[in-house]
């Protein structure tokens, strides 16, 4: 009888011990199942947290803050009856905003660069833009490219009638809506060269405003100078005036870490019309 009921005590501490263990399973793969979670969303998050070093960054972008308008700044066309016309958006953030026109698309590595970093930027494209690279811009705005309007044929608009302007400005409209599903409201003239029929015809297209740019401030030091200083709201292209020209992405690198060094960041265009 002895060696049964040593038998049994064995059996039931067995059991218990299988029963402890049980429970501490029911809670051990919950911890575990978090702790897996949380290192594949630290794994997923790595590469892309330090795709700016592999673009040439000291630091990532730091994100944009929400939109700020200064008093005075009108959204859109507001109570006028033609559109803004911009160089700069009025605002206090510390923010600028990259603009590129055609061969943005084109570019596999712009492209790359784009997504990888979530880097806002506006792309103004002719017709011939998209109608020989659809996936091209597909593949842009698929990264976050806003894409908008450059005119049908790149020539200049100023001093022509404005039926000759409004076909320019409503036919790429109308054929980045077909192609695109786009409506786009901004317009960078080409050349930034416009006049009143220029206004007036955009304005019938449904265009809010003319983008233009300012001088590209200087990157790192160079034999052209350190180039202007950034203001909050300027609009600018990545090529540096004077600077022989060079692939999108080392100009947009360049210009990336300036803006980096004088404590602004990248914004997002259209947040800000």
């Amino acid at each position: 009888m002895s060696a049964r009921r040593q038998a049994r005590t064995l059996l039931a501490g067995a059991l218990a011990v299988a029963l402890l263990s049980g429970c501490a399973q029911s809670v051990d793969p919950l911890e575990r199942l978090g702790e897996k979670a949380a290192q594949e969303v630290h794994t997923s998050n790595g590469p892309r947290d330090r795709a700016y070093r592999r673009w040439g960054l000291p630091a990532p972008l730091a994100p944009a803050p929400r939109p700020d308008r200064s008093p005075g700044f009108a959204d859109g066309r507001g109570d006028r009856d033609l559109p803004l016309v911009l160089d700069r958006v009025p605002t206090r953030d510390k923010v600028v905003f990259l603009t590129y026109d055609e061969g943005a698309e084109r570019d596999t590595r712009f492209v790359d660069m784009v997504r990888e970093l979530r880097l806002p930027v506006s792309v103004f494209l002719t017709a011939g833009a998209v109608g020989r690279g659809y996936g091209h811009v597909a593949r842009l705005r698929a990264a976050g490219a806003g894409i908008q309007n450059r005119t049908l044929g790149h020539a200049g608009l100023r001093g022509r009638p404005y039926e000759e302007q409004r076909a320019e400005i409503c036919g790429q409209r109308d054929r980045m809506g077909r192609r695109l599903g786009l409506r786009p409201r901004l317009l960078r003239p080409p050349y930034g060269t416009y006049d009143h029929m220029t206004l007036r015809a955009a304005a019938d297209c449904g265009v809010t405003a003319l983008i233009l740019w300012r001088p590209t401030p200087g990157g790192e030091p160079s034999a052209y100078g350190s180039g202007m200083a950034l203001r909050p709201g300027d609009i600018v292209l990545p090529h540096e005036a004077g600077r022989p020209r060079t692939s999108l992405t080392a100009e947009t690198t360049r210009l990336l870490r300036r803006i980096q060094a004088t404590g602004f960041t990248v914004g997002r265009l259209e947040d800000y019309l």
